[in-house]
């Protein structure tokens, strides 16, 4: 069972900033497609972005300009940095680890909560 943890969430300002990290095992940042979901309450969940495996990055529309992902393969660790945050950024974002090995396999993180106000 692979575990994702997620730390950096909390409440912060409109136009702040917050830095998500994902933990998890080494493997996987070479075997799975990394990224963020996130979900808004009453909202369905919705990509934030991902890295795919040669490295390039997608943006859902709304944060292009604003987030960036990155990758620290020493620290395994997946990051999102957050910028000019804005209220309709607040839910509770997920990390997760997809199309795994020769399985396939998802994996996901037990999220953690942004609220912007």
């Amino acid at each position: 069972h692979v575990q994702l943890v997620e730390s950096g969430g909390g409440s912060v300002q409109v136009g702040g900033s917050l830095k998500l990290s994902c933990a998890g095992p080494g493997y996987i940042f070479d075997s799975c497609e990394m990224g963020w979901y996130r979900q808004g309450k009453g909202k369905e969940r919705e990509m934030v972005s991902f890295l795919s495996s040669d490295g390039t990055a997608d943006y859902e529309d709304s944060v292009k300009g604003r987030f960036t992902i990155s990758l620290d393969k020493f620290k395994n660790t997946l990051y999102l940095q957050m910028n000019a945050l804005i209220v309709e950024d607040t839910a509770v974002y997920y990390c997760a680890a997809e199309g795994c090995g020769l399985e396939q396999d998802n994996y996901y993180g037990q999220g953690t909560q942004v609220t912007v106000s």
